[in-house]
């Protein structure tokens, strides 16, 4: 499973970027599968990444936002991850990247199902090098762990993206006697920037593209590797990314065009992501699935393909694998929820329809962008009646059809109550039901 951070959905060449070249991940798509509606767990890293590796929205499990050097809360022991329901396989497990789930020992990757760990604890920008350091932030040093140990403190990072490959190749190589989970969250491309010497000016799209064609060379790395040691057939391979691009870094941020916004929003652009899954022992080469999926339905779904048990606490993910496979455009689930902030509902995807709730929302239309790793100022826009999308037809989200529609506003609006008597909604002060802790140091 490889994870970017902060990829825009055009970011690839098989999504139709007009400037970076991705041969390994385009030869990926036309050898596996491509989804077009899939949506990360949450459109910020922490939350967006308990999704993933939980199964669960992360309001549900109490990971809200990015946790930070600050922050002495983490991912929670009862929780389980995919590591943690592999490993009860005999799976070998791996992570080798970014965690952010917690950086105390007992929020650590190794106590949560990982057998190996070698990154770093939180995003790349938790540094002292950090543009805003001083008068907004003041980060410590950024550390560089093997397991649970500080190997290096970081003050630059540009041969992190060939250290996590050659980590990666290793541990196939080792362990291709054994079934593994091998998870690759990738520090890059969220700012600040940095590529090794091999693909520096390399790119059409500056230094922010040098960026994904190195990202591009790892997955060629990784399936070589599987390929090599006769794995290629019956290995899932998935590469996706946490959430939109960062577009107040301007040149240093991802495209989601066509999509409307970015990370940091629930607008399309801000957890529509590139997704691209093979298995050519069960998909089709070459086939598009238009049907919504969202991070949370991987850990069920994996849990079908393996014959794992599923968590004991309850988890909001369906399984989808008929949806990946194509035998359905029917999904399991009834409708997506997009929360933000703390435990804010932004909006729902239901069908081929989007919702908006009245909330806040940044963006930088008519703001002046930032440049050269240095970042502009969002403005803040208050959304003040419910809005609907078709987002078949509209993707880019420029025609409100609420007034048209009354009868779909209806049926999701008693969806999002459900939702919200489960799992809350700050913005109407109403607390869920169903809602867990997360981690806290003692």
């Amino acid at each position: 499973m490889i994870l970017t951070d902060d990829q825009g959905y055009q970011d690839v060449g098989v999504f139709g970027s007009p400037n970076i070249e991705t041969p390994h991940l385009d030869q990926m798509a036309s050898e596996g599968v491509k989804l077009t509606n899939y949506y990360a767990a949450q459109a910020v890293c922490s939350a967006s990444r308990a999704g993933l590796l939980t199964g669960c929205y992360p309001n549900r499990i109490g990971i809200h936002n990015a946790l930070g050097p600050d922050n002495t809360h983490g991912i929670n022991s009862e929780e389980t991850t995919i590591a943690e329901m592999l490993k009860t396989k005999g799976y070998k497990t791996a992570i080798f990247g970014k965690w952010h789930l917690g950086h105390y020992p007992e929020f650590m990757p190794n106590r949560h199902g990982f057998d190996e760990y070698f990154g770093i604890p939180y995003s790349n920008d938790m540094w002292p090098y950090h543009p805003q350091q001083g008068p907004i932030f003041n980060f410590p040093d950024l550390p560089l762990y093997e397991n649970e140990t500080v190997i290096d403190t970081l003050t630059e990072q540009s041969q992190l993206t060939t250290q996590i490959t050659e980590r990666s190749v290793d541990f196939i190589n080792r362990n291709k006697e054994n079934p593994f989970f091998l998870y690759v969250p990738h520090p890059q491309p969220h700012v600040p920037l940095f590529v090794s010497d091999k693909f520096k000016g390399k790119s059409k799209r500056g230094l922010y593209g040098d960026v994904i064609m190195e990202i591009d060379w790892s997955v060629g790395q990784i399936m070589d590797a599987l390929k090599k040691n006769g794995l290629e057939d019956n290995t899932i391979v998935i590469y996706t990314s946490d959430n939109g691009p960062w577009l107040s870094y301007g040149n240093h941020a991802g495209s989601a065009l066509p999509l409307r916004e970015g990370k940091g929003t629930a607008w399309e652009g801000g957890q529509r992501e590139p997704f691209i899954i093979k298995y050519p022992n069960k998909l089709q080469a070459g086939k598009v699935v238009d049907v919504p999926v969202m991070a949370i339905d991987l850990l069920p779904t994996l849990a079908s393909l393996t014959q794992s048990k599923l968590p004991e606490l309850t988890i909001d993910g369906k399984d989808v694998w008929k949806v990946i496979s194509g035998e359905t455009t029917k999904s399991p689930q009834k409708a997506y929820f997009f929360y933000y902030r703390v435990n804010e509902l932004f909006g729902v995807r239901y069908g081929k329809w989007k919702m908006y709730f009245p909330h806040r929302y940044r963006t930088m239309e008519e703001q002046d962008p930032g440049k050269d790793g240095q970042p502009g100022e969002y403005r803040m826009v208050d959304l003040e009646e419910i809005e609907l999308y078709d987002v078949e037809n509209d993707e880019s989200e420029t025609q409100n059809i609420a007034d048209q529609h009354p009868e779909i506003v209806t049926e999701i609006k008693l969806l999002a109550n459900d939702m919200r008597s489960r799992l809350g909604d700050s913005l109407l002060e109403l607390e869920g039901s169903e809602t867990r802790q997360p981690g806290r140091l003692d």
